[in-house]
Formats: structure tokens, sequence, C-alpha cells
């Protein structure tokens, strides 16, 4: 909102700094951090353990409701808390809608009618006298408690039995409320609308102008919808781990078997890692011996072993773990960013390979050669997108920017076969199995789990051979997952120990 609506908040959000840290750090913090955290303020896993499987008993249409009204509410909270940018946007009907329609309909007659009672001789101003009133109280609203003069300023001027009395005796001046109201407007107003706010002052009659004002508060009424969602989002933070776990609880409750995908994605990533299925990529943290020849993975590895398995998700086939569903499209993003990378370390690889260490050592190339890349695969997410004719398209464009580079700095230049071979390995990236593109897969993924065990409070892990190039976007990327992974910790972690406490067992 304005300045003064700012600096009315820097105490308050001072607090509100302080009061979150805990719940931040843990967070961001690493997994013993994190399972302090937990157990500090979590019922006992006994008490939350995973039900037997069983079909769900019937209930009422209200209790439905409520369920659904509770998961709702809990979507929300979680969409505030996680996503730091969160906003609310202006609600906008579909064109050619009949909502759309009708809406147009009743506002113009609406303003018709007020244009017709302005115009008569003397003038009535039933309708005009309402719209102040309306006007006063979506002003109102967006005070605080502390701007008690702008609050006495518009009571007192936008006084409704006052502006009665005036327009009986003919002695109302709408032009000069218009403008107290515009004048408030630029006071109250964020700075994004300074300019929609100063337009108002260029129209001269009265209807337009009424028409304008309420299209600019209620844009003023998102804003102050905005403000409040960035002022409540330290203290929704502070609460919003026990409140998704209460309300989750109480699905739970209601459909018993709400955790058997849980169960499902747990067991599975525990047995991968008991049968070290992937030793090479995902390295299993120490745990206690299950027997001479192996080794019993900790909850703690199987949870996070279990959080890297959604990056490789078959989300057409598979469904989503209850617990993660959502996040199902973070997890889903986080998987395409991470698949571009993918094919943008494995092109530069195979690129560096090819040219040597002499041409990346030029200032910017590779920097350039990198955005160029990128640019040709930003459409990677749309299913039109097809990565062989892009990797064509890619291989030709390196070859370019190689051989130009290669004779400004006077470098042998590339040979005809020399340009063959690299726009072929290009190409080959397009295959999954493609050995460089398998090794840039399983270096990031190595990298992420580095980082996702030692936590964010400690430097970066050392980036892996053959991705420092594109160490920036996966340090991004790690940042974003592993804040995700903790949040979704701190919150089912109760679940997934009980869960892989009889699973880890029974193994």
């Amino acid at each position: 909102m304005s300045e003064n609506l700012d600096k009315s908040n820097i105490n308050e959000a001072g607090k509100s700094d302080d009061s979150k840290q805990g719940l931040e750090d843990a967070v961001d913090g690493s997994d013993e951090a994190l399972q302090k955290r937990i157990n500090s303020g979590s019922p006992s896993p006994q008490r939350l353990q995973r039900p037997h499987s069983s079909p769900p008993r019937f209930v009422t249409v209200e209790e439905l409701l409520e369920t659904a009204k509770g998961v709702t509410n809990m979507a929300l909270a979680h969409e505030i808390v996680v996503n730091g940018d969160f906003r609310i946007k202006p609600v906008e009907l579909p064109e050619d809608s009949l909502e759309k329609r009708v809406k147009e309909i009743v506002h113009k007659a609406f303003w018709d009618c007020l244009s017709v009672q302005l115009s008569e001789d003397p003038p009535t101003y039933d309708h005009a006298i309402k719209l102040v009133g309306e006007i006063k109280e979506t002003l109102l609203s967006f005070l605080l408690p502390g701007h008690t003069r702008l609050r006495n300023q518009i009571t007192e001027v936008l006084d409704l039995d006052l502006i009665k009395q005036e327009a009986e005796n003919g002695a109302l001046d709408i032009s000069k409320l218009a403008e107290f109201i515009i004048g408030m407007m630029g006071t109250l107003c964020a700075p994004a609308r300074d300019e929609e706010v100063k337009k108002l002052k260029d129209i001269k009659e009265i209807v337009p102008l009424f028409r304008a004002i309420f299209t600019v508060l209620d844009l003023m009424k998102v804003d102050m919808a905005n403000f409040a969602v960035s002022s409540i989002r330290p203290h929704l933070m502070q609460q919003s781990v026990e409140y998704e776990r209460k309300k989750f609880q109480e699905l739970l409750e209601k459909q018993p078997n709400s955790l058997d995908f849980v169960t499902q994605w747990l067991e599975e990533a525990s047995a991968d890692l008991m049968n070290q299925k992937y030793k090479n990529s995902l390295p299993a943290e120490d745990g206690a011996a299950g027997s001479q020849n192996t080794v019993m993975p900790s909850r703690i590895a199987v949870q996070n072993y279990a959080y890297l398995k959604l990056l490789k998700w078959d989300h057409l086939q598979r469904p989503f773990p209850e617990t993660v569903l959502m996040d199902q499209s973070r997890f889903q993003e986080l998987q395409l960013q991470l698949e571009q990378l993918t094919v943008l370390g494995a092109v530069l690889l195979v690129t560096f390979s090819m040219t040597g260490p002499g041409i990346f050592s030029q200032a910017d190339f590779a920097e350039k050669l990198k955005m160029l890349v990128k640019i040709l695969l930003i459409d990677m997410h749309l299913p039109s997108f097809h990565l062989k004719d892009a990797l064509t398209a890619i291989g030709e464009k390196v070859c370019v920017e190689v051989s130009s580079c290669l004779a400004l700095c006077g470098f042998t230049p590339f040979t005809t076969d020399k340009e063959t071979v690299l726009m072929g390995q290009i190409q080959a990236v397009a295959s999954s199995d493609n050995p460089i593109r398998r090794i840039m897969d399983s270096r990031i993924l190595t990298f992420l789990e580095t980082y996702l065990a030692s936590g964010h409070q400690k430097p970066f892990p050392t980036v892996p051979g053959g991705l420092g190039l594109v160490q920036k976007e996966l340090e991004e990327v790690a940042i974003k997952f592993v804040r995700l992974v903790n949040y979704n910790k701190m919150v089912f972690s109760p679940y997934y120990d009980a869960i892989l406490s009889k699973s880890l067992v029974k193994s």
C-alpha cells in the first residue's frame, strides 16, 4: 500500500520475523535440526500409525462437505506458506460468457439510471449518494487501526446524512466529493496504482468518473488483500504445520486408506535402498546392520530417497502419494527443470570435450553458448516439443558459434569431420539411454541427495564434474526442492516414521 501504510507495519513485521525464524530454520536446515523440530511439536508416531487398510466407512453428505471444505482451506494455507510468489488476482470472466454478459447488462442499466437522475432538473442524487456510501466503506476498509486522522477525514467529508441534506437543499457539489475521494485514493493506494488514480483527475463527466473510481477501487482491494496475505504469512507459517497435520488427520479418520499410496511409495524407496538399486547415483546413509550382507538404511535416508524418486515420477501412469498431492505440480515443474538441465549439461559437456578447454576459457563464450542452448530448449515442457529436432538445430548453432570463436581466437579451425561428429553426439543426447545424458542425470541426483542431507544452512556441496557450467541453475532448483521437502517433512514425518518403522522391521 502507500508509504504511510507500510511504515505503520514496520514494527509488526520485525516481530513477525523473529517469531517465524524457528520454523524457517527448520524448513531450511539440516535433517538433524528438522528432526528435532518435528519431535518437539509432534504427536507420537504411535498415535499416527497408519490404520490397517480397509474400505472407507459410510459418511453423511454434511461430513463430506465439511471434509472438502477443510481440504480446500488446507490447500490454500499450504499455497500461501510454500509459494512466496502467491498473489490474489482480479477476477476476469471469460469473454462471451453468460456471466460476463449479465454483469455488463446490469452495470449498464445502473449507470444509465444514474445518468438520467443527474440530468434531471433539479438533479436527483439517490443513486449517487448510495455510491458515495459504498466508496466510503471501501476507503475505511483500507485503513489500519492507527490511521485515526484519515478515518476522521473520511467520516467527516463523506457524512451521508449531511450529503442528503445538501442534496435536498440543492447545495450538493458532487464534483467536490469526487475530488476528495480521488485525493484519498491517492493517499491509500499502492505505488503501482498512482498512474490509474492520476488519470481519474482528467475525467470531467460525473458518471464516467464514478465508473472509473470503482474500477480503480477494485484493483486497490486486490492490492490490500495481497498486502494482508504478506502480513499474515509469518504468523500462518507458525501454525501451518500443526494445521495441515490436523486437517490431514481428520481426512484420514474419514478415509482410512488415505495413506495407501504413501505406504507404497516409502516401501518401494526402502526396498530400492536395501537392494542398492541406485548405488552409483544415490549413496545411502549409515544405518544399523540388518544382516552380515545388508545395511539397513535410516528412516531419514529412506525419506530423502523417496523424495528424490518424485523427481522421476511417471505422473500419467502412477498415482501421486497422498501427503504430497498438493505439491504435485511443483514436483512436476522441478522434474521438467531438471530434465532441461540434464540435456543442457550433456550438450555443453559434449561440446567442451570436442573443442578442448581453450575455447571455454574465452571471456563470456561459455555463458553465451549456454544461453543459446537454453533458449532453444525453453519449450521443452510443451507436448508439441520434439527434442530430437531441437537438438539438431542446437548442433548446427553450436558448430557455427564454435567455428566463429576458433577463428577469432586464432585456434585451429574445426574440420568438416569434427563438425559432423559434434552434431551427431549432440543429437544422440535425445535418447534417455545416452551415456553422457545418464552421467549428467546421475550427477545431478547425487548433488541433490547430498544437499538434501546437509541442509540449507551449510555451504553448497561441491558440484560434480561436468556440471560447473550449469551450477547456478542447479543450485536454484536445489533450493526450491529442499525447502519443499523439508516443509513436507515438518508436516508428515510422524506418519512416515510410523510406516517406515513397520516396513524396516518387516524387512
